[in-house]
């Protein structure tokens, strides 16, 4: 999480130094994002609200600041001229190759969390069943 909260910071400052600000929202609620993350993380509270699905949420925080990212960074690179715009759409597309980088990661522990909720779900259908064949068994 420091990389992508880092570079949220570095383009959002780029983007404060430009002339025009259209584009500040973007780093600035990634960074608060990121940073609400390492907080949750710090402390434990995917242990405490476990009725969240905390890796799926990051997930999608990491998709959505991937594409606008880089959505923007184009723009800012395409349409204006000035360098903290340019150095902005620079440190965007770094960030967008760190956040897809980012969510390839998480997709990989979100798949290891589903196929484990597949495989305990599956176990116990076929431990329910077992024990309804012996209580059917039992009462004959």
């Amino acid at each position: 999480l420091a990389s992508p909260q880092g570079l949220s910071f570095i383009t959002f400052i780029c983007y404060v130094v430009s002339s025009a600000s259209a584009f500040l929202t973007v780093p600035l609620l990634e960074f608060l994002l990121a940073l609400y993350f390492l907080f949750a993380d710090a402390m434990q509270l995917n242990d405490k609200w476990q009725g969240l699905c905390w890796p799926m949420m990051d997930f999608l925080r990491c998709v959505t600041a991937a594409l606008i990212y880089f959505v923007i960074s184009i723009t800012a690179v395409a349409k204006y001229s000035d360098g903290s715009y340019k150095a902005a759409g620079v440190f965007g597309f770094f960030a967008t190759i760190v956040f897809a980088v980012d969510f390839y990661l998480i997709f990989n522990e979100v798949a290891k969390f589903l196929k484990q909720g597949d495989s305990s779900g599956a176990d116990e259908t076929t431990a329910h069943r077992e024990e309804e064949e012996n209580s059917d068994s039992d009462s004959d």
